[in-house]
C-alpha cells in the first residue's frame, strides 16, 4: 500500500500537445466518538435512494450521507476566494457549500435566480443558485462554475458541502423553476475552459492511520501513475439500469473461498460516497454464512466475526472485466482500535462487508465503496464511458 505525503500540486505532462494530469491531496475528514456508528445503515440508505433513479421526470440527486467518514478536498470559491472543505462524491454531480463556512460573495458571484434544493438520502440542503469563480488547484481556476448556496441544511456536520464528480445527467431536477435543466459539472468546465483535455476523474484513496490523515489524491484530467502499481483495468459503464445513471459497472462473479458470492454478471455502482462493500442481501448471506460463527450484529448493523474464525478466512475475489480483484483478509476486516468509532464492543472483530437491504436482481446489486478503493486506484473516464481499476 503506498503512502501519500501532502505536496504542493503535481502538474505532470507526458508532451507540449499532451493535456496536464493534476494531482490534489486529499483529507479524509473523522470525528471523535462513535461518529461512524450507523455508517451502514447509512450505506443501505443511500442505495435504497440511489435505487429509487427512474426516468420518469425530473428527480432529486443522491449523495453522501456526510455525518459519516468521508474524503475531503480545499477549494476555493469567489474572489477573493473563500476556501470550503468538500466532500468529494462519485454519486453526485451538483457542487455547493455553506453548510459549514458561509458562502461568501464576492465581485464575481452572479446570482442566477434560481433555487437549488437537493435531498439525500438523510439529509438536504436548500439554497440559491450563483455562477462564481471555483479554485480547485492553482492551475484550476474555473469561470462561471454552478454552485449552490446551502441556505438550509441538514446532515453535513464538520464540513462545507461537497464537490459532485459525477454523471451530468444527476443534476437534473435540482434546480427551480427551471427543473428541467442540467448543470455543467466541475468536470465538464475544465474541458470546456481548456483546462484539461480530457473528462477524466483519477482517485486515490488509503486507509488512516489517524484522524484527519492527507492520504488521498484525486487527479483531474487523467491517472496519476505515481499512485498505482501495473496497468489499469478498464470496464464500460453498464447499461443496466438503475446502476447506469451512476458510475455503474458489472462485476462478472464475485467468490469467497470456494463459495460463490455472486453467480452470474450484475450491475452495481462503484461510489465514494458509500463507505463500505455492499452486497445484495443474497449475495452477502452467503459470504456472512461461509464464515463460521459470524453473524449480524444489529447494534452496529455490521458483520461480526469470531476471532477464532479470522485464521481461516479466505480472500474475496471480484471478476471484473476478466481481471480479479482480490481484498485479501485485512482488506475484509475494521481494525479493532476503530470498534468504538463504529458502535462497536472492545475486543470484538467487525467486517467492511455489509447488506444492501434488497436482494438481487434489481439492477443495482452491489456498491463498491472506499473500503475497496483504499486497496485499489479507481479512473472515472467521462469521455470513453469506462472505470478504471489498478492496484496500490
Amino acid at each position: 500500500m503506498r503512502s501519500f505525503v501532502a505536496l504542493p500540486v503535481v502538474l505532470l505532462a507526458a508532451s507540449a500537445l499532451a493535456s496536464l494530469v493534476i494531482t490534489v491531496p486529499l483529507t479524509k475528514f473523522q470525528r471523535t466518538g462513535a461518529y461512524l456508528k450507523g455508517a451502514p445503515d447509512a450505506d443501505r440508505a443511500r442505495a435504497a435512494f440511489l435505487k429509487s433513479r427512474t426516468t420518469s421526470g425530473p428527480t432529486t440527486v443522491p449523495a453522501t450521507n456526510l455525518v459519516y467518514v468521508r474524503y475531503t478536498t480545499s477549494v476555493g470559491i469567489g474572489n477573493p476566494p473563500t476556501y470550503y472543505n468538500l466532500l468529494v462524491d462519485t454519486g453526485s454531480s451538483n457542487i455547493f457549500c455553506g453548510t459549514g463556512i458561509p458562502y461568501v460573495r464576492t465581485s464575481t458571484s452572479i446570482p442566477t435566480g434560481e433555487a437549488a434544493n437537493v435531498i439525500y438520502g438523510s439529509g438536504y440542503f436548500s439554497g440559491s443558485e450563483y455562477l462564481d469563480q471555483v479554485i480547485l488547484a492553482p492551475s484550476l481556476v474555473l469561470k462561471n462554475q454552478s454552485i449552490g448556496d446551502a441556505l438550509y441544511s441538514t446532515g453535513f456536520e464538520g464540513v462545507d458541502g461537497i464537490v459532485g464528480v459525477g454523471p451530468v445527467d444527476l443534476t437534473q431536477g435540482t434546480l427551480s423553476p427551471d427543473t428541467n435543466t442540467t448543470i455543467p459539472t466541475v468536470i465538464d468546465n475544465l474541458v470546456s475552459q481548456g483546462l484539461v483535455k480530457d473528462q477524466v476523474l483519477g482517485v486515490y484513496f488509503a486507509p488512516a492511520t489517524n484522524h484527519s490523515d492527507i492520504n488521498g489524491a484525486l487527479t483531474y484530467g487523467g491517472a496519476d501513475s505515481s499512485l498505482y502499481e501495473g496497468d489499469l483495468t478498464y470496464v464500460p459503464v453498464t447499461d443496466t439500469y438503475p446502476a447506469a445513471y451512476y458510475w455503474g459497472i458489472n462485476v462478472t462473479s464475485a467468490t469467497y473461498g470456494n463459495y460463490i458470492v455472486i453467480p452470474t454478471s450484475t450491475a452495481g455502482i462503484v461510489d465514494t460516497g458509500t463507505t463500505l462493500v455492499v452486497l445484495a442481501d443474497d449475495f452477502f448471506s452467503v459470504y456472512m454464512n461461509a464464515i463460521p460463527g459470524a453473524t449480524f450484529d444489529s447494534n452496529t448493523t455490521l458483520i461480526e466475526i469470531p476471532p477464532s474464525s479470522i485464521p481461516s478466512m479466505q480472500p474475496l475475489n471480484f471478476s471484473i472485466a476478466n481481471r480479479v480483484f482480490t481484498m485479501d483478509v485485512a482488506a475484509q476486516l475494521i481494525p479493532t482500535d476503530q470498534n468504538i468509532a463504529w458502535g462497536g464492543v472492545a475486543g470484538k472483530q467487525y467486517g467492511v462487508v455489509t447488506k444492501l437491504g434488497s436482494d438481487s436482481g434489481q439492477g443495482f446489486d452491489f456498491i463498491i465503496g472506499q473500503k475497496f478503493m483504499e486497496r485499489y486506484y479507481a479512473v472515472f473516464d467521462t469521455d470513453a464511458n469506462r472505470v478504471g481499476f489498478a492496484q496500490t
